[in-house]
Parts: structure tokens; C-alpha cells; sequence
């Protein structure tokens, strides 16, 4: 890789790491109701909105009560989606005349909204109208998101209150997410997006002229390119910043209206990662102690660089099947070297990789390359991201509660091996907190695990595969990673959008998503019950590299014990077939 590459990289995790505490502070600030300078703007919008719900502000849930608003909640938002889809073609804004989207494909990308996956079996600029991807879509990747972040809020007010029943209201949280966080960014980006070149428009679809004209697949000459637009902008923003990833075109963020310009991409893979990032920080100045933000966040990038160090590597060595028959891969100042298959060449082999990574350690699930074109090593990566719970920074919300629900394990072993009962920030953790943790831990690998051996073995779910082998196996074992995992992402070559996949990706969307939160709703209410432990001599110290290497250590054994297996019939055996000249 070109000294460019390099510091690409470096620039993008420096630049990370500086917005961490001013924008984890500000969200600190919303999330404890203290006085920020967007009061005066969406103070009374935030009011309005109490009344016409008839929420007290001040009328605070039990752990019971507040996981009960937020599953109605979603459901709801997924019978509204689903509607919306069915209706289409009688309602307003289509201008294309979009057909009603299928009953089991409709029912697919309403739970994949709603979970914060979108997983999209279907391409946007041909089935979905401008009122379905605004009214449906992008409402969703508010609320989704906003919802993530919310339950996140109670976990850690879990941590940081002694001898309490609540965990805070649902309604308050979600309202405050969306309207002093989620929204106004999402302003700044769209609006900056459009200055680049990325559309914001009801107008109809263009037609142009082709410079070259060219014969379709039964020779008849083609000389117009119909141009998708839309109202793209708005959506975009947030399906980075709220880490939903579900894009507008079919290309998603590899498309020239999605992502027009080095500046754009650099922007979205920020935005990706900001809001995750940031919440470490908020979480340490809610507990009381920032240094425990810094030392989650500290795990986190340990992770994320060692596995973009792997992705990376593996892309920049090229195809080895090319290098035999003298394919220049070398990295020069002509060209990016390495396996550019599947990549856009305005990238380049260190944003694609970045992009990747990104990605899938944030539950977004937008891609600037096809991961299906990755080296076997490279692709495996992104697996394994989202795998681990997506914890590496992780979605806005998901990312952080995944992780603290690793740290409870992490400090179950350390009191293992000491031989007294684990604590973590003054409240110890006995077994209701860590079968919990763990039961909601297992639910990911139940999930991902089990459905991919369900469809390996069904007629439909083979025919559906367009590559034999190892790699047709890692294309069935990413779909179901991505689906439980709330990612959204795909190898892209299975074709999903048939009854089988859409009702088995779907179960496992729903399972991914609400059956993790539950329990961890259920830890966080026990821990908010509890009295705070003075610290002793034998106290474990949770700020420090001792405490950031135990839980690394953890989640790559947890990770490796579970997903080892089917990584080796996939990714791992392909990776070693293709170096002994063996291709599938």
C-alpha cells in the first residue's frame, strides 16, 4: 500500500478519537437533563410532543416497563412499514408508479427497518417509492436508531444508581435521542451532501442519452440510461449516522449519488463510527468516572486496528490465481495494487478496506465495495466483526451495551481466577447479572448458527446460492451474521429476496435485536437495585491496560470458540484452497 493509504487510515482513527469527548459530552448532557445551546430550538418541540402523547417527563419505567414501551413501540413501527410498502401504488410521491412491494418481502424489510438492520433483499430505485423511503425508511433509521441509544441509557443508568427501581422513561430518552442528537447532525450532513452533488428532489426519474450506444442481452441497441433520483440526501445522513446503513440506491454508498467525492466518503465513514465512539465517553461522565469510558474505548480500538491491519494486508496481497499468470498487483503511484475486484478505483484498496471494516463493526451494514469480491481472509474479517456482537465501537447504542455486557463476563473470570465475587463500577456482579449476560450473548450464535444450517440443508436455500463450495457456504453464513447481527450488509451473491431468506432472515433480525435487548434489560434493572461497594485492596482496577487486555482477550477466546468452526469451512479452507491453486 502507497504512503497515502497509510495515512488515510491514521488521519481517519486521529480525527475519531478528537470528536470522542466534546460529542460524548454533549450527549451526557442530554441524557441527564442538563441545559444545552439547542434548548431554545427543540424545547418546545420536545414539549409538544409529551402532551400529544400524554407522557410525564418525569415518570420514570422499571426495567419490565421500559423493555415492554420499546418492543410495542417497534412493532408498531413495523406494522406501519409493512403498510406502507403494500400501499404504495395508491399513495402520493410516485412518480415511477412503484408497484406494491410482495407480502413476505415487505414483511422482511419492515422488520429490517425496525431492528436497525436494513438488510435490503430488494434495490430501492426500483421498488420503493419517495414516500415509502421517507415516510417508512428514513423514519426508521431515526427511531431505530434513537431506540438503541435509549435502551443503552438505562443500561448505564443500571450502573451508575444505587438502590433503584427505574431505569428512566423510554418515551424521554427516545424523544431527547431524536431530537438533540440524531436530528440536527443528520441536518449538517444531508445539507453537506448536497453541496457535493448528492440529490435532494421530488422530480421524476431522468432519461439520457448514452455517449456510446451498446446491445442488451437480445441484441437490440441501447441508447438511453435512465437516471434514478429522489429525496437521497435525507436519507443518507441518517442511515450513516444512525449506523443503519440500508442505502437509497441499490449501489449503496459505492454509488456516485450516495457518495459523489473523496470528501463524502471520508464524511460517512465518520459519521459511522462518531456517535458509538462518543458514547464511551458519555458513559464514563454518567457514572462518574471518565477513565472507565477511555478504557472501553481503548478496547474497542485495540480491536479495530488489529482487524483492519488484517483486512487491509489481505487485500493489498492480491489474488494469488492473477500473480500466476504475471498480473502486476504491486502497489505504485499508477495504481492501488492489490485485489481490486469489486472495488470502486476512486477508493482504492485502503478505503474499501476501511469501508469494510467500519461497517461491520458498527452495526451500518454500508458498503463502498462488495465484500463478496474480498480475499477470503479479507471478507473473513467483516464476518468476524459483526460475529463478536459488533462491539468494536458497534451501532449507535447496540455497540456499547454489547460491549458492557463482555465486561460482565471479563470480570466473572477475573473473580474466577482471585476467588471473590467480581465487581464493575462498585456493584458486584452474582449470577442473576452474568447468566443474563450470557444469555443474551449466546442468542447471536444460536441465531446465526442455526439458521445457516437450516438453509445449508434445504433445496431453496442452495438454489438460491450463486457460487459452490467454500464460498457459497461463507455467502449463506454471512447473510444470517448480518441479519442477526443487525448489520445489513451481504455478500451479494445469493439471491435473498425469495420466500425462504425473507422469512428466515427475517426471524432472525427480530431474534438479533429484541431478544438480546431483554435480558440486558433485565441486568440493567438488578444492577440499579444494588448498593454501591466501597473500593478495597482486592478491587479489580477497570481503568487501566490490565482490564483492557482481560476483555479483549475475552471476546477473541468467546468469538473464536464459537464461530471457529464454521469459519473454517468457509473463509479459512477457501483462503488455503486458493493459495494451493485450488479455486472453486
Amino acid at each position: 500500500m502507497t504512503l497515502n493509504g497509510y495515512f488515510q487510515l491514521v488521519f481517519y482513527i486521529v480525527v475519531l478519537i478528537l470528536l470522542v469527548k466534546p460529542v460524548g459530552l454533549f450527549m451526557a448532557k442530554v441524557y441527564q437533563g442538563e441545559p444545552t445551546f439547542l434548548d431554545h430550538v427543540f424545547g418546545p418541540v420536545e414539549r409538544l410532543f409529551y402532551r400529544l402523547a400524554g407522557v410525564r417527563a418525569d415518570e420514570e419505567m422499571n426495567w419490565k416497563t421500559y423493555a415492554v414501551a420499546m418492543m410495542l413501540f417497534n412493532i408498531l413501527g413495523i406494522a406501519v412499514v409493512y403498510a406502507i410498502q403494500r400501499l404504495q401504488v395508491f399513495l402520493p410521491l410516485n412518480p415511477q408508479a412503484m408497484a406494491a412491494v410482495t407480502p413476505d418481502s415487505s414483511l422482511n424489510t419492515a422488520i429490517s427497518f425496525a431492528t436497525n438492520t436494513n438488510w435490503q433483499g430488494y434495490s430501492g430505485e426500483t421498488t420503493m417509492s419517495y414516500l415509502t423511503q421517507m415516510l417508512a425508511l428514513t423514519v426508521q433509521n431515526f427511531v431505530s436508531a434513537a431506540s438503541g441509544m435509549a435502551v443503552l441509557v438505562a443500561m448505564i443508568r443500571g450502573f451508575a444508581r444505587r438502590s433503584g427501581q427505574t431505569l428512566g422513561s423510554f418515551w424521554v430518552d427516545l424523544v431527547r435521542t431524536t431530537l438533540y442528537i440524531l436530528l440536527p447532525l443528520s441536518i449538517v450532513f444531508a445539507m453537506i451532501l448536497v453541496w457535493q452533488g448528492t440529490p435532494q428532489t421530488f422530480n421524476a426519474y431522468q432519461t439520457a442519452t448514452v455517449v456510446q450506444p451498446t446491445l442488451d442481452s437480445n441484441n437490440k441497441p441501447v441508447t438511453e440510461q435512465v437516471i434514478a433520483l429522489g429525496p437521497a440526501a435525507s436519507q443518507i445522513a441518517i442511515k450513516q449516522l444512525g449506523t443503519n446503513g440500508g442505502g437509497f440506491f441499490n449501489a449503496n454508498s459505492a454509488h456516485p449519488y450516495e457518495n459523489p467525492t473523496p470528501l463524502t466518503n471520508f464524511l460517512e465513514l465518520l459519521a459511522i463510527l462518531l456517535i458509538g465512539a462518543a458514547l464511551c465517553y458519555t458513559f464514563g461522565k454518567m457514572v462518574g468516572d471518565t477513565r472507565q469510558g477511555w478504557a472501553v474505548l481503548a478496547a474497542m480500538t485495540v480491536l479495530f486496528v488489529v482487524l483492519l491491519g488484517v483486512v487491509v494486508a489481505a487485500e493489498q496481497e492480491g489474488n494469488p490465481a492473477l500473480a500466476k499468470i504475471g498480473v502486476d498487483q504491486t502497489a505504485s503511484a499508477l495504481q492501488s495494487g492489490g485485489n481490486m475486484e469489486g472495488k470502486e478505483v476512486r477508493f482504492g484498496i485502503a478505503n474499501s478496506a476501511l469501508f469494510a471494516t467500519i461497517t461491520t463493526d458498527a452495526s451500518c451494514g454500508a458498503v463502498n465495495s462488495m465484500h463478496d469480491s474480498f480475499m477470503p481472509l479479507g471478507g473473513m474479517i467483516p464476518m468476524l466483526n459483526i460475529q463478536l456482537g459488533e462491539i468494536i465501537f458497534g451501532g449507535v447504542g447496540s455497540g456499547l451495551y454489547g460491549m458492557l455486557l463482555f465486561v460482565i463476563i471479563a470480570m466473572f473470570v477475573a473473580g474466577l481466577m482471585v476467588g471473590r465475587t467480581p465487581e464493575y463500577l462498585g456493584k458486584k456482579l452474582e449470577s442473576r447479572e452474568v447468566k443474563m449476560a450470557i444469555l443474551a450473548i449466546l442468542i447471536l450464535p444460536l441465531s446465526i448458527l442455526g439458521f445457516t444450517a437450516l438453509v445449508s440443508v434445504l433445496p431453496d436455500g442452495v438454489a438460491a446460492l450463486n457460487n459452490s463450495g467454500p464460498h457459497g457456504f461463507s455467502e449463506m453464513l454471512y447473510a444470517f451474521t448480518s441479519a442477526t447481527g443487525n448489520n445489513g450488509s451481504a455478500f451479494a451473491g445469493i439471491s435473498a429476496n425469495v420466500l425462504l431468506y425473507n422469512t428466515t432472515l427475517g426471524a432472525a433480525m427480530f431474534i438479533g435485536r429484541f431478544l438480546m435487548i431483554v435480558p440486558m434489560l433485565a441486568v440493567a434493572g438488578s444492577l440499579a437495585a444494588k448498593k454501591i461497594v466501597p473500593i478495597s485492596a482486592g478491587t479489580f482496577p477497570t481503568d487501566g491496560g490490565l482490564f483492557v487486555g482481560l476483555v479483549v482477550g475475552v471476546i477473541l477466546i468467546v468469538g473464536g470458540l464459537t464461530y471457529f468452526p464454521a469459519l473454517a469451512l468457509g473463509p479459512i479452507v477457501e483462503h488455503f484452497a486458493m493459495h494451493a491453486g485450488k479455486l472453486y
